[in-house]
């Protein structure tokens, strides 16, 4: 039964991202060329959310429902940081989206991210592979 409820909810935050165009390769085109404002908002809006709610972590330290610590542990910058953040902007300009959108752009019938989805398979195992290298 738990299951049905992740289904929904996936289902759910990919029409919301339909709805709102966020799975639009023109307009995130746009966004990047600055002439799609509403979208640095929606992105904008998403960071303060996740800022507010690691805070929040943090100063309360919550539990999980099984009962376990709920901590955030620190990371340091390194080189696959910086190359992992250039790679993941450059696929990001080239598709017009990111990995959470895939899924969205092909329910809605976007055979093309078919392609996206196997680049961004391709960009996670190379960085499995070449992790220890790239620190």
């Amino acid at each position: 039964m738990a299951r049905w409820r992740y289904f929904l909810l996936g289902t759910y935050f990919g029409l919301v991202l339909t709805k709102s165009q966020v799975i639009s390769w023109y307009k995130i085109r746009n966004m990047f060329y600055f002439r799609e404002p509403d979208l640095y908002l929606i992105i904008g809006s998403a960071v303060l959310v996740g800022a507010v709610s690691v805070a929040l972590i943090k100063r309360f330290h919550p539990r999980t429902f099984g009962g376990e610590s709920l901590a955030i542990p620190g990371k340091t910058l390194t080189r696959g940081t910086w190359m992992g953040g250039y790679l993941f902007g450059l696929g990001w300009f080239i598709t017009g989206t990111c990995p959470g959108p895939i899924y969205a752009q092909l329910g809605a019938g976007e055979a093309w991210a078919l392609f996206t989805l196997a680049g961004a398979l391709l960009g996670a195992y190379l960085y499995a592979r070449f992790r220890p290298w790239v620190g």
